[in-house]
This record gives C-alpha cells, structure tokens and sequence, in this order.
C-alpha cells in the first residue's frame, strides 16, 4: 500500500490525499484513511509546500535555449568579449515582498525569534539598471517611479550607450531578456 501511495503522489505532485486515497483503493485492501495517506507521505520525504512561482518557459522556447546554447558552447572569452549583458533588479530597503514562512514551537508565536518585524508603509524599495561586460562594470542608474519603454529609451540613450562606446568601441553585441518594455515596437525603433 505505502508503495503505491508514494507512486501515486509522484506520478501527479498536486494531487490531494483525498485524490491519492481514491487512486489507490482497491476491493481486495481497506481504504486508507487521508490522515494515513499524509502520515505516510512525511515520513518518506514528501511534505506540503507551495509551489515556487516561475514564468511558463513553452516546449518551443525550451528547444531554442537548448539549440542557442549549443550554438555557442565552444565560444572563448574572445567571442564574448563583445557583448553587453543588461537587467534591472529591485532591492527592498527592509523586510520582503513574498511570504515568510516560519517554523516554531507551539505556543510561541510571539516569542522574539519567531516574529517578522516590519516598518510603517512597508520600508520602501530601490530600483536600478545595469550593464556588464568581460571587461568591466557599466554604470547603474537608479529607476525613479514606474519604468516602461521611454524611461527604457532614455537609459539606453544616455546610459548604456555612451558607456559602450567608451569601453568597447564601436561594434557591440547588446544582450536583454524579452521583457515587454524591451521588445516594445519603441525599444525596437530605437536600436
């Protein structure tokens, strides 16, 4: 039985044990109960979690990141040295955005080690653009409010642009991810 409710939980990790109780019935056992079902899938490893959220990546663009990276697996140093590698990043001046989870005794929710601390109107963030390339650091420019594709082109304008010219000349491979802002038809115009 305990075999067949740890296949059952691997073959589909969200089902419920209710799901598994049902999957493993049989007319020949007793049906176990869910709380069984949960006891068995702890011991052997598989407990409760949510899911860590992440961008759908399709089969299609699976493939081509494959293909792309074996199309530049035998690149050297000499071959990147070209390239530009940019991003912006948000940094929290105190606490996090996401949950915090915590494990503690019971009885001892506000016991100090088990608390979160925060700040009136959540402490603020920083938000900031930067670019890299094999030979140095490009420079990073702080984001003020909301950034969308004009506030994209001006950093690329008056940024990245004459901070490339200065440190890698003229021919220059300049890398991004496909964020909306900067595949935009402006961005697009732009380069």
């Amino acid at each position: 039985m305990d075999r067949n409710i740890l296949r059952a939980c691997r073959e589909d990790p969200r089902r419920t044990s209710t799901g598994i109780q049902v999957s493993v019935s049989s007319p020949n056992e007793p049906v176990p109960l869910r709380r069984t079902i949960r006891r068995r899938l702890q011991v052997a490893g598989l407990h409760g979690r949510r899911p860590v959220i992440k961008p759908l990546v399709s089969l299609k663009n699976r493939k081509a990141r494959v293909e792309w990276a074996k199309q530049h697996l035998s690149w050297g140093p000499r071959e990147w040295a070209n390239h530009i590698w940019s991003d912006e990043s948000k940094f929290n001046l105190f606490g996090t955005d996401g949950i915090q989870w915590i494990r503690r005794p019971i009885g001892s929710r506000y016991a100090p080690q088990y608390q979160c601390p925060t700040v009136k109107h959540g402490g603020g963030s920083v938000m900031v653009w930067g670019c890299f390339s094999d030979t140095s650091m490009g420079p990073l420019k702080r984001i003020v409010g909301t950034m969308d594709r004009y506030v994209y082109e001006d950093i690329l304008e008056n940024t990245m642009r004459p901070w490339a010219r200065a440190n890698l000349g003229r021919s220059w491979v300049f890398q991004q991810d496909n964020d909306p802002k900067h595949t935009s038809g402006h961005v697009a115009n732009w380069f």
